[in-house]
């Protein structure tokens, strides 16, 4: 079986990484204990994630305890580390293989969830729906480096396999839109992520400690538009399945040209970038042409360990393939929440709004909105999830047919989903956790739209997830 095959070729590239799962060192010293180390919390106390027996992470010499800081400040925590340059909460547990080469940080992380899913169980004929085998996945390395008394290099690359796991059609999934293939819209299925979905360098330098300024660059990369990426949130861990306001929200987050300059003041940051307006498209080994013709700009603000709040604004200029006529407008605002009390014991939710208005010709259509909350709570080995969503979508992007409204007006209709589930740790090998898990999506589609998908279509599946084990922190004495 073509995708049982490649799913058995992921685990084993997993597997196949003993030097990074390795996380073993020797006890450091006791006067280099005593000091606070840059991306620590409050006065050198634990990091979120880490236990009170401290660090065991290969190669973490006093040098490479230096380094352990934010992707992009060397006065921020690294669980703070989000996609591109987005802020996840301080408190967010990491799942990551980490070690010290020289002067340089490397982190690793990704998962692939081989999985059985089933769009629409029961749908009657002419309904749409589906089902298959398949393996969403991606894997990320980040590596950076203190320049100097003041200065930090980070260099990230991202690879996505889903062309293959999932086909170039993407997976099915109700009510999903966005991006094309052979002309046609892709519509109740999640397009495939490109293999090449990052490789970014960015540089920092501290004027103080609470100030940074920093410079992001990306081919492909990630502008400063919409909260953390949902595959990069730990709230959005456990679902397999893109968020179905995705290109309301975060869908800038393969972008083949991005510039992104930022600033922070302790816990603000205020960013702006141009970008490709363009999203990626249907030959996903290849890179798209950067064109720098879009802008962007985010406010974060972490007010507590525990919280990460952004509001951001977008001009995308012709984002869609196949309507290179029509500009989008992107407003976004969320809130993300972490807090942990143990190692696998935590609780992380999202509350995110986004809302496109398109425009054409100079005139700006009626804005259609998408909210998405989500919650994960882990409990040890089990651990259980839900996701709430409101989005509003048109006869265009569901191509649905709608004579009876002028072209141009493109109604908007109102769809609600929930997804509850559940999963369990079955083991870990080679610091890579297996997960078994299982969920149900219902969902709610306004009434002028239940004749294609029925009144009340119900969606399941169950998966099996591989990724890095938490990084535990072990035996550093404080």
């Amino acid at each position: 079986m073509r995708l049982s095959a490649s799913s058995v070729l992921l685990a084993g590239m997993l597997l196949a990484t003993p030097a990074l799962a390795q996380q073993t060192t020797p006890p450091m010293p006791a006067d280099t204990a005593r000091h606070a180390m840059p991306g620590m919390n409050h006065a050198g106390h634990a990091m979120p994630g880490m236990n009170h027996e401290g660090m065991n992470h290969e190669g973490m010499d006093h040098g490479g305890m230096e380094n352990m800081s934010h992707a992009y400040s060397r006065n921020l925590p690294m669980n703070r580390n989000g996609s591109g340059t987005a802020w996840n909460p301080d408190n967010t547990p990491m799942y990551m293989w980490m070690h010290h080469k020289g002067a340089w940080m490397i982190m690793n992380h990704g998962a692939i969830s081989p999985r059985f899913t089933s769009q629409n169980i029961g749908r009657k004929n002419g309904q749409r729906g589906g089902s298959t085998f398949d393996a969403p996945n991606w894997f990320m390395t980040m590596a950076q480096r203190n320049i100097g008394q003041k200065g930090l290099l980070n260099l990230t690359a991202m690879l996505s396999l889903d062309v293959i796991t999932d086909g170039n059609n993407g997976y099915p999934l109700l009510f999903q839109s966005g991006e094309a293939l052979d002309g046609k819209p892709l519509v109740d299925r999640q397009h495939p992520h490109d293999l090449f979905s990052s490789l970014s360098i960015g540089y920092t330098h501290a004027f103080t400690k609470d100030v940074d300024l920093s410079l992001y660059v990306g081919y492909p990369g990630e502008p400063a538009i919409g909260p953390v990426a949902f595959m990069h949130r730990i709230s959005a861990m456990p679902n397999p399945d893109a968020a179905l306001g995705h290109h309301w929200q975060d869908a800038t987050h393969i972008t083949f040209g991005v510039a992104t300059l930022g600033l922070r003041y302790k816990q603000f940051k205020l960013e702006g970038s141009n970008f490709t307006g363009r999203e990626p498209d249907e030959h996903r080994f290849g890179f798209d042409k950067p064109r720098a013709d879009s802008w962007a700009g985010r406010l974060n603000w972490n007010p507590t360990p525990a919280l990460a709040l952004q509001v951001s604004r977008a001009f995308i200029k012709s984002p869609e393939t196949l309507a290179p006529q029509e500009d989008v407008k992107r407003t976004t605002a969320s809130i993300i929440q972490s807090n942990t009390w143990g190692d696998y014991r935590y609780i992380t939710s999202a509350l995110v709004w986004g809302m496109n208005q398109h425009v054409e010709d100079g005139h700006t259509d009626k804005a259609s909105h998408s909210v998405l909350a989500e919650t994960n709570v882990q409990l040890g080995k089990p651990a259980v999830y839900g996701r709430y969503e409101f989005v509003q979508k048109s006869d265009e992007e569901l191509q649905l047919p709608t004579p009876e409204y002028p072209t141009a007006s493109h109604p908007t209709f109102n769809v609600h989903s929930l997804t509850v589930g559940a999963n369990y740790r079955v083991a870990q090998v080679a610091n890579i956790d297996f997960t078994l898990g299982a969920q149900a999506t219902v969902y709610r589609p306004e009434e002028a739209i239940r004749p294609f998908y029925g009144s009340t279509p119900v969606s399941g599946q169950v998966y099996l997830r591989l990724n890095p084990s938490l990084m535990k922190m072990g035996k550093m004495k404080m």
